[in-house]
């Protein structure tokens, strides 16, 4: 079994020749057609990732084929044999709706991931590949896609007729929230640095594009569209000021991460007096998870893919993801 492991952080992944798999009790080992990088991928590789735990074999993302009996263990509940799958990389969410356990961790590190042709999960984190997915679109759907679907569905509430700003497109989870807000019935305002990224956005539906690195480019937004009803971002920083000013009163802002770190201040009269709503989120539970299944099948959306790899070539791609200039997902083909 190939897989692309990682032995020390900032140095390239390794193709190693492991031996096959074998499923322990509740497990399944899942022939992988097609992996994704996340940037929590390049994180790890980096070392900017908390509790590094070395070797690993990275990937969150994936789908594939349940293939033979013997690639399903003891204990194991349905009858996934021979089923075309993706898997749900979130694991130990826990009983809270509201927040994950302790237990909580993501499949990649320390759990071997995708970046091989198996991995090993539990039954309980599988589900039937969407009918309408190639395999390269399937596997860039789970993280990034449950991100974005918790941000802007369940935090977020997003609902037909309001207007959301999704900042930094581009990105797995900024494209996704662009597609799902659409699919809500949402007019959607994107925020880049690169005129091209907004002009895709364009593409898939958003309304308008702002160039973030313009100081007061929330002046023009609030100008033309006016005070939105949900800011879905990962940036937060320096430009955090702007989205508090771009939101209504009574609005919603969503951070899925903080990719420039804390903001430089925060305006809290504005925060108080818009009777604003400053919401976190990560990842999303088994319950967001099938939910947005549900929603990408009805409205058969389909994830945007960048560039496809070779698995051989996992190395050009995370440097393809280091570079930024990527709009939608980079997928290794297996």
């Amino acid at each position: 079994m190939k897989s692309q492991v990682l032995l020390e952080t900032k140095t390239p992944l390794e193709l190693q020749d492991r031996a096959p798999l074998q499923p322990a009790n509740g497990e399944v080992i899942v022939s992988i057609r097609a992996a994704a990088l996340n940037r929590r991928d390049y994180w790890i590789v980096q070392g900017m990732y908390p509790g590094i735990k070395l070797p690993c074999v990275p990937g969150s993302d994936g789908a594939g084929v349940v293939s033979g009996a013997e690639s399903v263990g003891e204990a194991v509940e349905g009858d996934w044999l021979d089923a075309e799958v993706i898997m749900n990389p979130g694991l130990d969410w826990g009983v809270s709706q509201r927040s994950q356990s302790g237990d909580f961790r993501i499949l990649g590190m320390p759990d071997d991931g995708t970046f091989a042709e198996q991995v090993a999960i539990p039954a309980a984190y599988l589900h039937r590949k969407p009918a309408h997915l190639s395999w390269h679109q399937a596997a860039a759907l789970p993280l990034a896609g449950l991100t974005a679907y918790r941000a802007v569905m369940v935090q977020g509430q997003v609902a037909k007729d309001q207007v959301v700003l999704v900042t930094g497109i581009g990105g797995g989870v900024a494209g996704f929230a662009l597609q799902f807000a659409k699919a809500a019935g949402a007019k959607v305002i994107v925020t880049s640095s690169s005129e091209q990224k907004l002009e895709r956005a364009k593409t898939l539906g958003a309304a308008a594009g702002f160039d973030y690195r313009q100081p007061d480019w929330h002046k023009s937004l609030l100008k033309e569209f006016g005070p939105v009803d949900v800011v879905i971002d990962s940036a937060a920083g320096s430009g955090y000021a702007n989205l508090v000013a771009a939101a209504k009163f009574g609005g919603r802002i969503v951070n899925y991460g903080a990719t420039t770190g804390p903001p430089e201040k925060l305006d809290m009269f504005s925060v108080f007096w818009k009777q604003l709503t400053l919401q976190g989120t990560t990842m999303g539970s088994p319950g967001d998870f099938a939910a947005m299944l549900k929603f990408v099948d009805e409205h058969k959306i389909v994830p945007v893919v960048d560039e496809v790899f070779p698995l051989a070539d996992a190395n050009a791609a995370m440097q393809r993801m280091a570079e930024g200039e990527q709009f939608g997902k980079i997928v290794l083909s297996v």
